[in-house]
């Protein structure tokens, strides 16, 4: 559902870096109709490509980013950066994308809040941000809207589509809504449908954004807002991204500061408590509330069964060769969630495999160095078509 973005570590990428990239707008004129029934005029979506489009044009791999996440996942934009995209490990000359082969494409999702049009964006209409007057919007919306994308870069088929726990659920959609434009799909650490649980993760955590009283029903001006609520909300959710036995081994109980400190107060006492304000405070400089709102009531709303009437008819018309990887130790979107869609897939007579990795990271395994992984979907990837 996130992405480990703000924790990823030094550990040596594999050879050969996307180097310094930049951002693109693509701009939309044209009424878009969302599931809901609400319309926008129009609308931008922030994008980054990286490599180099075939004379067929069907060599690009789609990127489909996780909840937090957006369009800069490989490379840097600067020389003083001090970090690169939130795959910049995945991704690269020689990498498990392999941008000496592919065209990588990545947008921020519709709704989000860099750069692509969302709640954060100004209401033609009125000048001001839209807020809560901004259509609600789906898996199957954000889809839709990087299909434009994809017509609009001139695009003849997706080589793959990609993507990790909100990511993969893009990835099966777009399966779904255009099999005859993609080859080959990769969900990881994903779910066909929200479970009870997830949802209530994502209740509690709007909860604390709305009962911020600086909320103001979703009415605030850029840089304010419920700062309060939106880093409780991401420290809340950040602890369903992680694993018990990653925490322990991360931080245990050790403590922060003098040993001798003080024990009876409210202040930071263990490191896993710094860790977290930590990544409270960093996300609410990069990440508007409403915007978190919206994509987690789209995460919930996501059910292809519901949808479709069962998994097996929601996949009846799929024509991609897909590859689901789950992590042992995922309890957010577990194995057997991932090996739902696998055999549901199967069921339907789709060509599926399924693997499951035991790293002990959490959900967030997919983001963070994983060998494993990267031959994956390399050879997946670098699999003869079928016939």
């Amino acid at each position: 559902m996130n992405d480990a973005e703000d924790d990823i570590p030094s550990a040596p990428a594999e050879p050969g870096e996307v180097g310094l990239v930049e951002p693109h707008d693509f701009v939309w004129t044209q009424p878009f109709t969302f599931e809901s029934g609400q319309v926008l005029p129009g609308f931008t979506l922030r994008y980054e490509t990286y490599g180099h489009l075939n004379p067929a044009r069907d060599n690009t791999v789609l990127v489909c980013h996780a909840l937090s996440g957006d369009h800069h996942c490989a490379g840097i934009h600067t020389l003083a950066d001090g970090k690169p995209g939130w795959w910049n490990n995945f991704i690269g000359p020689g990498k498990a994308v392999d941008t000496t082969r592919f065209h990588v494409l990545c947008a921020n999702v519709l709704g989000g809040c860099q750069g692509s049009t969302g709640p954060s964006s100004p209401n033609p209409a009125t000048g001001r941000p839209f807020g809560l007057e901004f259509p609600f919007v789906t898996i199957r919306d954000m889809v839709r809207s990087q299909k434009l994308l994809c017509d609009h870069l001139g695009l003849s088929s997706l080589a793959a589509v990609i993507g990790g726990s909100m990511g993969g659920m893009q990835v099966l959609q777009w399966g779904i809504e255009y099999p005859d434009f993609v080859r080959r799909l990769i969900p990881l650490a994903t779910t066909a449908r929200e479970n009870a649980q997830a949802i209530a993760f994502n209740e509690v955590g709007r909860q604390a954004i709305m009962q911020d009283p600086e909320w103001n029903h979703g009415d605030y001006g850029r840089g304010g807002g419920p700062r309060v609520g939106l880093a409780i909300a991401r420290m809340m959710a950040h602890i369903t991204y992680l694993s018990d036995a990653s925490m322990d081994a991360k931080f245990g109980r050790r403590r922060k500061g003098a040993a001798d400190s003080p024990a009876y107060t409210f202040d930071v006492q263990f490191e896993v408590e710094s860790y977290l304000r930590h990544q409270g405070e960093s996300f609410i400089n990069r990440f508007d509330a409403n915007s978190y709102l919206y994509i987690t009531r789209a995460l919930d709303h996501f059910d292809l069964a519901a949808a479709y009437g069962s998994l097996e008819q929601a996949f009846a018309g799929v024509k991609a060769e897909t590859l689901s990887v789950a992590f042992g130790s995922d309890w957010l979107f577990p194995p057997e969630q991932n090996r739902d869609i696998v055999l549901a897939l199967l069921r339907a007579g789709k060509r599926a495999s399924y693997a499951e990795l035991a790293l002990n990271l959490g959900h967030d395994s997919f983001l963070l160095e994983s060998p494993d992984l990267y031959t994956l979907v390399r050879s997946f990837l670098a699999a003869p078509a079928a016939a």
